[in-house]
């Protein structure tokens, strides 16, 4: 059996590397590995640090690259190679515009497709953008669905896919964790952070460009202003507009530290030994739970919902006054803080990449 796995960002990486190790145990399965280049730097780290070498690479990254971009080299550049493979499976990942132009190509092939994390829902187009729409439409021309939770398995049942067709696997996110964080990490951003309560803040989202993000970054500003053994570390997405927002409003700030983006090792156990993280991100939601980080995730809306029913999570919106009000109050209530941070987390247990190997062979008669 022959199975191509295509993905291109950093968080699939994150995500797909463990189950591609466990794929690569069974003989009956030849693995072909497809990366788009939708991200470069960050995703080689992951892929040097997990030992696992690239088939093909699109090489489609280019400065100031659109959406329509990604989506049209993508569809342009992996067609030969799906007529050459001729797989008996496509696997895809997520909510990328990566997944949903590989997706499209093996629809366009006639190939089974195969998604990983697949039923997560905002239902609204706008939020996450344009994740929301990729999800959806990849779920849409999928046959396999690896859903990570039970609500993402009804919200599969609602559209009307299939039954037999959908499996709760957990989330592959929490099966990286076991490879990653290390009790003996060191690092010289943590060293200055180590007599506080570290924050560590993500933000990125396109929706969140400009205006939101402002109000993100003066809110965090202000509870640094009345709390002294508080610090921020935030590696700094590599997109020039978010950068240039980081630098106009957070740049100079003394218990702020604003640092170049981390490979998953580093960013792993920077979560494992923060207080508090902050993000926009959507992995994050999934993984900061199994740490026992409370997350304050600085959208309006979540595909993740589960997180916010179990307590682990909590969202806070992109407005100044929510977000200082909410930071502050998770600083200065102890139990509240308690609460969240032993929230059973409801993403998984850390084999979500053994039961979609063994779903797979039972699907295709290999066992």
């Amino acid at each position: 059996m022959k199975v191509v796995i295509v993905f291109g960002t950093r968080p699939e990486a994150i995500k797909m590397c463990p189950l591609i190790l466990q794929l690569k145990k069974v003989k009956q399965i030849e693995c072909i590995i497809c990366l788009t280049g939708q991200h470069r730097e960050m995703l080689n780290q992951i892929m040097d640090f997990f030992d696992i070498h690239a088939n093909y690479n699109l090489n489609i990254m280019r400065t100031n690259q659109t959406l329509t971009d990604v989506t049209v080299e993508v569809l342009n550049k992996l067609d030969p190679i799906l007529e050459k493979e001729k797989p008996d499976l496509l696997l895809v990942h997520g909510d990328t515009s990566t997944s949903f132009a590989a997706s499209l190509a093996g629809f366009y092939r006639n190939i089974i497709i195969g998604h990983i994390e697949a039923g997560l829902r905002t239902y609204d187009m706008c939020a996450p953008y344009p994740e929301e729409f990729n999800r959806q439409a990849v779920d849409l021309i999928s046959t396999l669905y690896f859903a990570p939770t039970e609500q993402s398995r009804q919200n599969l049942l609602k559209e009307g896919k299939r039954r037999e067709d959908i499996y709760v696997t957990g989330n592959t996110v929490i099966d990286a964790l076991s490879f990653t964080v290390n009790d003996s990490y060191c690092n010289d951003a943590l060293d200055w952070g180590k007599d506080s309560r570290l924050i560590l803040l993500t933000a990125h989202r396109r929706e969140n460009l400009g205006e939101p993000m402002r109000h993100m970054f003066r809110a965090i500003k202000r509870v640094l202003d009345e709390y002294s053994d508080v610090k921020v570390i935030y590696p700094v997405h590599k997109n020039p507009k978010v950068r240039e927002v980081a630098q106009e409003i957070l740049a100079g700030a003394e218990r702020i530290r604003l640092i170049e983006p981390l490979d998953v090792v580093d960013f792993h156990n920077f979560m494992a030994r923060s207080y508090i993280i902050l993000t926009d991100s959507g992995g994050i939601q999934e993984e900061a739970p199994s740490l026992g980080k409370p997350v304050l995730v600085m959208r309006d809306t979540t595909e993740r919902p589960e997180g916010i029913v179990a307590g682990t999570l909590k969202l806070v919106g992109t407005t100044e006054e929510t977000i200082y009000h909410e930071l502050k109050g998770l600083l200065t209530n102890n139990a509240l803080y308690q609460k969240m941070s032993k929230a059973v987390n409801p993403y998984g247990d850390g084999h979500a990449s053994e039961r979609i190997k063994d779903i797979i062979l039972q699907r295709f008669s290999l066992e």
